[in-house]
């Protein structure tokens, strides 16, 4: 069997005003993050990850922030639709592993409800998709609470 791991990063901006929606979940919070879509940096992560993978270009290819087709779209529907090229090409996701990268909100309490919008997207088991939170400790950006990122590797295998 061939295997292949991609590596994506995607890092947007805090604004007010926008729902903050984080791989798939929407968060009450008085504040969202900067995008063209909804911004989900987690999902932008993981598409970008499986994308790299199967050595395509990044996510602003398939879905520029110049197409008025994508704005405000949910970043679950981007994420099928990268499964569904990867598909396409004959490669299969068969494992993601990401992070978080925020100082608020808590986003543990959440992660079952990520890795379950994840899963569905992708067509992974839960127990394939691993989601892990953390701070910045207070440094640049991301530690004062003015943008949050996200990072993430997946594993595809050829159909």
């Amino acid at each position: 069997m061939s295997f292949r791991i991609g590596h994506g990063y995607d890092i947007h901006r805090t604004a007010p005003g926008r729902p903050l929606v984080l791989g798939g979940v929407r968060f009450a919070c008085d504040f969202g993050l900067d995008g063209h879509s909804d911004a989900d940096c987690l999902t932008h992560a993981i598409c970008d990850a499986l994308l790299g993978a199967a050595a395509l270009p990044d996510i602003g290819h398939f879905f520029p922030n110049t197409d008025p087709a994508w704005k405000d779209v949910d970043s679950q529907v981007l994420l099928r639709h990268v499964v569904a090229a990867l598909r396409e090409r004959g490669w299969q996701p068969v494992n993601i592993d990401a992070s978080l990268i925020a100082e608020r909100p808590k986003i543990a309490p959440r992660l079952a409800e990520m890795k379950a919008a994840l899963a569905a997207s992708t067509g992974l088991p839960v127990t394939a998709i691993g989601v892990k939170a953390t701070t910045n400790e207070g440094a640049d950006d991301i530690g004062r609470g003015l943008a949050i990122a996200a990072h993430a590797v997946a594993l595809i295998a050829r159909l």
